[in-house]
């Protein structure tokens, strides 16, 4: 601020300065091509001092704001662009040439500008649009499926949008805050769905909602339903006088019950409390009633469609011990099965390295001493790549185990 103040002052008095020394005569040899100099050299003057007074208080305002320095940086830039248009249209003034150059620029700026003011006009005729047609209003919930944005209105600017986004930062139907400008231009060329359509001030737009429970074919079908509408005709009773429609229930099979999906008529802007209160009340309400049970699909597992011994994990009584790598017959050797298998072995050996070898390896303890592999031969195979020495192991006696 100090440094604008200063030079300010030196311009507004280099300024003045030039001016009075003129008007006194005290500048001699002045001619008419002399004053036309002088009055040009005041002017450049007085509009580096406009410049300086309008950067220092823009800084004051947007301090006064608590405005952030961008901001600032932002707005002396359109600034320092004005005085510097100012100059040149000055030059150009006192060579007597604006008129012969401002017909070249013309020339060959008017396509540049119509091109360049396309989408603000756009925008304008959107924002008319907009107001007389009414598609949507201030407050009313919008969404643009091209651009994957769902949002409130909260003002319809001349050449901007603001929408409060709905959704985005988190997984539901409810604004978060974040405003978001879209160009009314964009409106030409964009798909909007308005979630709220008025048709008079007062009224609210309603539409067709669902929550849908999975119940046991066991269940008693009667007792389910009635928990559903009885839930629903409480929480949305303030609906369904404005509506004069009631929920009801539609159905269909699946694998592991049946799906009861229990309709209604809900509020654009308070769908996901209303969704809310329904699932607490269902769930809350099927565990007071006996007759009616949640169906949870079965979690099927890959190893027990195979012979159990063959991925038979150790016995609480089972012993783990240590076994020497050396003392396992194996017949593998790197690069000895097919390109898979050995991926597979490459892509354990990995795993193990990274989270440690979680299930110990089932061995037979062979007449001779030494061992051969009933479970883990994959297991023990990644292993001896990481340079392993030893592995942990349950033994079984000679015999107990067919060889897999």
């Amino acid at each position: 601020m100090r440094r604008s103040i200063i030079l300010i002052l030196i311009f507004g008095l280099l300024a003045f300065a030039v001016v009075e020394l003129q008007r006194q005569g005290m500048i001699p040899g002045v001619s008419t091509s002399g004053s036309r100099w002088t009055a040009l050299l005041a002017i450049v003057f007085g509009i580096l001092a406009g410049y300086e007074l309008i950067v220092m208080l823009i800084g004051l305002h947007v301090t006064q704001r608590r405005g952030v320095p961008g901001e600032v940086g932002m707005l002396v830039g359109l600034v320092r662009f004005g005085a510097a248009v100012a100059l040149i249209i000055l030059a150009l003034v006192w060579s007597g040439s604006l008129t012969a150059v401002g017909a070249i620029f013309g020339a060959f700026a008017g396509m540049l500008i119509g091109w360049s003011l396309q989408a603000p006009v756009s925008g304008m005729a959107a924002w008319a649009l907009i107001n007389v047609k009414r598609p949507f209003r201030v407050g009313d919930r919008i969404m643009l499926p091209s651009l994957g944005l769902n949002g409130d209105v909260m003002d319809v600017g001349l050449m901007y949008t603001a929408l409060n986004q709905v959704g985005g930062t988190i997984g539901s139907e409810e604004a978060v805050g974040r405003h978001i400008l879209i160009p009314n231009a964009m409106l030409f060329t964009q798909v909007v769905i308005n979630y709220t359509p008025q048709m008079g001030v007062d009224e609210s737009a309603h539409f067709l909602d669902e929550v849908i429970v999975r119940i046991t074919f066991d269940s008693d079908w009667n007792a389910a339903e009635q928990i559903l509408l009885n839930a629903a005709r409480d929480i949305t009773r303030a609906i369904m006088k404005d509506t004069g429609q009631e929920p009801y229930i539609r159905s269909d099979f699946y694998d592991y019950g049946v799906y009861m999906r229990l309709r209604y008529m809900t509020l654009a802007t308070d769908r996901p409390r209303i969704t809310h209160e329904l699932t607490k009340r269902i769930f809350l309400d099927f565990q007071r009633e006996l007759r009616v049970d949640l169906a949870i699909p079965y979690v099927y597992s890959y190893r027990h469609a195979l012979p159990s011994e063959r991925f038979r994990y150790p016995d609480q009584d089972d012993h783990v011990t240590e076994v020497a790598v050396s003392d396992i017959d194996d017949t593998w050797l790197p690069g000895s099965l097919p390109e898979a298998e050995e991926e597979a072995i490459r892509d354990l050996a990995r795993h193990i390295q990274a989270v440690g070898l979680l299930q110990p390896l089932v061995l037979e303890r062979l007449p001779n001493g030494r061992y051969r592999v009933v479970a883990g031969a994959n297991r023990l195979r990644a292993c001896k790549q990481l340079g392993w020495t030893r592995v942990p192991a349950t033994i079984r006696p000679p015999g107990a185990m067919q060889t897999q």
